[in-house]
């Protein structure tokens, strides 16, 4: 089973790809569903597909806006940039778009956007014969309707299923509140999430008085969904043949991806962890509580929240290792605050944790060369750790 991670910019890519992913997925700065995710400009992108392929990994273009009939031009050519830079798969989501790719001859492979919110055996068998390779389902699909879908498709079709991230309200993630109260398209990239904004009631007759709302056991009628964190479930997925887990976040920090990247690519490898353990582990990241959506066959009122999104309690990103420096030393960018004397956790490129101890005065002269890099402010330690390594707090800043 394939795991399969977001990257926002060259620098996620990279993370994503030492911390276990088998494969990227990135948009460049036209024809991607997260306008705001930063994306590659087309030498970013095909210095990623080279880093990945170097690496033995796979990059996917997203192209899954839809698009106006005047833009096609402008898509073919891109995807021809791409294609011949490499792209493993372009994915997709209009019609128009999957049709003019495949008159194309592509080296690349096609696959199936959530967007298309496929929900059934015959649609992925569809797109089969329209060329695409891969169907990624929709998150409206239970465990058992999956295991129906890939009875009746078999290897005909590969499938991949979002195993983890933040879940749009709407059905498949076709949503037009973001037009509607702030001029920003969603399907076209454009979404400004106001679904996570905090909403309260007005009367019409009492302007200006806000009121409570509450929750029944079908819910809070919001659009508040907590994330999906749906590990449990991957032995069962990976059983019944589906090819690939999705983690969304594409606008995601690299300590997100670091973390969700590498504790998915443990429980692919075998790695057996209780609920407690493993909620524990991902809470590290800022999240609006975890949930497992309609894998378990339905939706309820644990599945949505009044609060906005949680900064976390009980850990903070502070620095990541970047490389060493002329005498073997340990170069952080620091991200937070960190003080001589700190105890911080630390979690390296292969999923394992360990804990380092600040020293009691912190060196932070670094030659030219490196300020030149990056204008963040670093820590030079004598103590070695690897490149990319996390280094976090475990207890909130006074």
């Amino acid at each position: 089973m394939e795991l399969l991670a977001p990257a926002g910019n060259l620098e996620k890519l990279k993370w994503a790809a030492v911390y276990g992913a088998d494969a990227v997925y990135f948009g460049t700065t036209f024809g991607s569903l997260r306008s705001f995710a930063g994306n590659f400009s087309l030498e970013d992108a095909e210095a990623g597909l080279k880093y990945l392929h170097e690496h033995g990994k796979k990059g996917y273009i997203t192209l899954n806006i839809y698009p106006f009939s005047h833009e096609f031009p402008r898509i073919i050519e891109l995807v021809r940039s791409l294609d011949a830079m490499g792209a493993d798969a372009f994915i997709v989501a209009d019609l128009g778009v999957l049709f003019a790719l495949r008159e194309l001859n592509l080296k690349a492979k096609l696959h199936i956007s959530t967007q298309a919110s496929t929900t059934n055996a015959r649609a992925v068998l569809a797109y089969g014969e329209l060329a695409a390779s891969r169907v990624n389902l929709a998150r409206e699909l239970s465990l058992e309707q999956i295991q129906d879908i890939q009875s009746e498709v078999g290897a005909q079709v590969e499938t991949e299923v979002f195993i983890h991230g933040a879940v749009c309200f709407s059905y498949s993630g076709r949503c037009a509140i973001s037009d509607y109260l702030t001029g920003y398209q969603a399907n076209r990239g454009e979404c400004k999430q106001p679904c996570r904004w905090k909403f309260a009631l007005v009367e019409e007759k009492r302007p200006g008085q806000v009121m409570p709302y509450f929750e029944d056991e079908r819910g809070s009628y919001f659009f508040n969904s907590r994330e999906l964190a749906l590990f449990e479930y991957v032995p069962r997925l990976k059983a019944a043949g589906v090819s690939s887990i999705k983690i969304e976040g594409r606008m995601k920090s690299i300590h997100y991806i670091a973390s969700t990247v590498s504790f998915y690519r443990k429980i692919i490898d075998g790695w057996q962890v209780g609920q407690e353990e493993a909620l524990s582990l991902l809470s590290r990241i800022p999240n609006r509580g975890y949930s497992q959506g309609f894998m378990k066959g339905s939706i309820n009122a644990d599945d949505y929240q009044q609060d906005e999104s949680r900064s976390h309690s009980e850990s903070i990103f502070v620095g990541n290792v970047l490389e060493k420096d002329d005498d073997g030393r340990t170069v952080v960018e620091v991200r937070n605050k960190i003080t001589a004397g700190d105890v911080l956790e630390i979690l390296r490129p292969d999923g394992s944790f360990g804990n380092i101890t600040m020293p009691d005065s912190l060196l932070t002269t670094l030659d030219e060369r490196v300020q030149v890099v990056n204008n963040s402010q670093f820590l030079v330690l004598e103590k070695p750790l690897p490149p990319f390594t996390v280094l976090r707090r475990l207890s909130p800043m006074a």
